[in-house]
């Protein structure tokens, strides 16, 4: 899972790593490793901490996505980014591979969201119904390949399976996802969703941070895209 080099920022108060498909950000019920307790092992073994080490979990991504997830090394960053992301001052963007191309090829999508937690899914209506929570985004395509395109995602609010689902919606399911209407599976059992970027005010410095996450360079198609896009 994690290793030194999926540290894409560091200073004395903040870390951003980027994941790689397949890893959790925080322990669940199974067990399994997660990339929150591995940092902490790392800080701990290579800053010579004799003590716990502090980390906060400023966000999330899903399990099966990739790229860039912010943590806080300390209480007053954790406190301040917290803030931050309540307020919607701090700006990702996401690229997500598709299997169509939006149309239009750019605007904003809004939609209302309702998570089944049996199923671990959301489902997408086009007007208010029940519990259902307003989601909404802003997309562009960026560029194509003989079957895929690549698209750029600005996230507006902060729903479940959001990206996934609404893009699906539209009939451009992400490459890979499966449970969104992807025709077959990826080889690593990912989906081709990346949190490209991070931009916001550093919590204790004051100065205008954008952390840029490479995409994953064992997918030649990633790479492509990556080369093709910041060529545009």
């Amino acid at each position: 899972m994690f290793a030194e080099e999926d540290i894409v920022y560091e200073d004395n108060h903040l870390l951003v790593v980027n994941k790689r498909a397949g890893d959790l950000v925080q322990p669940d019920p199974s067990g399994t490793s997660a990339l929150e307790n591995e940092i902490k092992d790392f800080l701990k073994a290579r800053d010579g901490k004799a003590g716990n080490v502090f980390l906060g979990v400023v966000h999330r991504i899903d399990r099966p996505v990739s790229g860039a997830v912010l943590f806080a090394k300390t209480s007053k960053a954790l406190v301040r980014l917290n803030e931050m992301l309540r307020r919607g001052e701090l700006h990702k963007e996401y690229w997500a591979v598709t299997e169509a191309s939006p149309e239009p090829e750019e605007g904003e999508l809004r939609h209302w969201l309702l998570r089944d937690g049996r199923t671990n899914r959301s489902y997408v209506y086009a007007a208010p119904k029940g519990e259902a929570k307003e989601a909404r985004l802003r997309y562009r395509l960026l560029c194509r390949s003989d079957r895929y395109s690549l698209v750029g995602v600005e996230l507006l609010t902060g729903r479940h399976h959001q990206i996934r689902a609404q893009l699906s919606k539209i009939g451009c399911p992400i490459k890979g996802d499966l449970k969104y209407g992807a025709k077959r599976s990826n080889p690593d059992g990912g989906i081709s969703l990346h949190s490209r970027s991070i931009e916001f005010v550093h919590p204790v410095r004051k100065e205008k941070i954008r952390v840029v996450a490479p995409v994953p360079q064992g997918d030649n198609l990633w790479r492509y895209f990556e080369q093709t896009a910041e060529a545009l």
